[in-house]
């Protein structure tokens, strides 16, 4: 028989970063009766798996599982390799391109490595919903789907304005959240994770439990973690995406690209710290006793070294210094806002298998012509010859110049003038 902390203590760590709860009431009483007798409760989240690498955005699910985790409930990782083959209509105002068995059954193969990154292995219960959903048989799937309407399916977001606007919709769409619900019943959770934009998907779980005469789950969600334009949900589809996999060096080169406000959000929902040391971290740059490139650069190493670990993490801040800090610090520099459209290179062919998911190449001259450090064209082009010109502390060779994703900041010097671009 597993012993729990008193409810209040699970709580206080269960509410961290969770938008909203249906109900915590029930969430308490769940808790309390967990204590009286000593059964863990059953927590799920599910991942379909529609691209072969996990990024952040998918661990702020995996960080709340794993609080739950370490209160000594049980995790179940639900790796949606049938519901892959509909595919979440979730934020999307067309229908998806199915994906093939092959695709799923080779993307889903490194999800599991990729979440024990955060999980602890040996506790995880790893679940695939083709166990139950396969085997449904048609007759089945008819009288699931008979407790829901269309007016139902209709009341949701993305299909009611996909709806007015007169887009397509497709049938198996609405099968979506009905086969997400029944895996709610299939495992008798007693609690689901998701995102806000999940909460028709999730509701539907409860509604099915009631029906079955389970007891209906919990809901517990968590915002939606911007990507690193600061505007958009992270997804590798938008270019705004870290990867969990991708090398230290990288993951740490784009955690410190992204804004400062952003970078308050990412202390909440990607690393351990209590909201109360968040809060604190805040007080003190407000007041002038912390810099916030420090404080990013205390996040960029706290992210990095829970992949990578704490070597790796190191190593990858002292070269971003290396680079960005040598001669001259950044935050020093006047900032100059660049519009990606303004000094776009060439288009791209695409990228490589091994490469990022875009290209972003930048025409150096315009640039150098934008901030106001060369008087034209023909006077940044003779200064890129001479080798006067520097990126973050290296020569510039080329009148081309490739970042690995936007926003972007570059330290620019052209003689002894220097200055700061924020591409995006």
């Amino acid at each position: 028989m597993s012993t729990f902390l008193p409810v209040d203590e699970q709580m206080d760590l269960l509410e961290k970063g969770a938008a909203e709860i249906i109900r915590s009431t029930d969430l308490r009483e769940r808790l309390e009766e967990s204590r009286k007798t000593g059964c863990p409760l059953r927590i799920k989240a599910g991942f379909d798996p529609t691209a072969p690498d996990l990024h952040l955005g998918h661990t702020v699910l995996m960080r709340k599982l794993r609080h739950f985790q370490q209160l000594g409930h049980t995790v179940i990782f639900l790796v949606g390799d049938f519901t892959a083959l509909i595919g979440d209509p979730t934020g999307k105002n067309v229908t998806r391109k199915p994906l093939t068995r092959e695709q799923i059954d080779e993307n889903a193969k490194t999800y599991t490595d990729q979440a024990f990154k955060i999980l602890d292995r040996d506790v995880t219960e790893v679940r695939y919903n083709s166990e139950w959903l396969e085997k449904l048989g048609f007759e089945s799937t008819i009288r699931l789907t008979a407790h829901f309407t269309v007016s139902q399916m209709l009341e949701r977001d993305e299909f009611h304005k996909r709806y007015n606007a007169e887009q397509p919709i497709g049938v198996h769409e609405f099968l979506y959240p009905v086969m997400q619900g029944y895996d709610s019943v299939a495992l008798q959770c007693d609690v689901e994770l998701g995102g806000t934009d999940q909460k028709f998907n999730l509701l539907c779980g409860r509604e099915l439990q009631r029906h079955y005469g389970q007891r209906p789950q919990i809901v517990l969600m968590t915002p939606i973690l911007e990507g690193l334009d600061g505007v958009q949900k992270m997804s590798k589809s938008l270019g705004n995406a870290i990867g969990i996999n991708e090398p230290p060096a990288e993951m740490y080169g784009k955690l410190m690209s992204i804004s400062d406000e952003l970078m308050w959000k990412y202390w909440v929902f990607l690393t351990d710290l209590k909201q109360s040391e968040v809060d604190s971290l805040q007080d003190e740059v407000a007041a002038g006793k912390l810099h916030p490139m420090e404080v990013k650069k205390r996040l960029a190493r706290t992210i990095t070294a829970g992949f990578h670990g704490e070597d790796a993490a190191l190593s990858a801040d002292e070269n971003w210094a290396r680079m960005f800090q040598q001669k001259e610090t950044a935050e020093d520099l006047e900032e100059v806002a660049v519009a990606y459209a303004d000094v776009a290179g060439p288009a791209q062919s695409g990228p490589s298998e091994t490469g990022p998911a875009e290209v972003w190449q930048i025409r150096l001259p315009k640039l150098l012509v934008q901030m106001g450090l060369a008087a034209s064209g023909a006077e940044a082009n003779r200064k890129i010859a001479e080798k006067a010109v520097k990126l973050d502390g290296e020569v510039a060779e080329s009148a081309l110049v490739t970042v690995a994703a936007l926003p972007a900041r570059l330290v620019v010097r052209l003689g002894k003038r220097a200055k700061v671009a924020v591409i995006a």
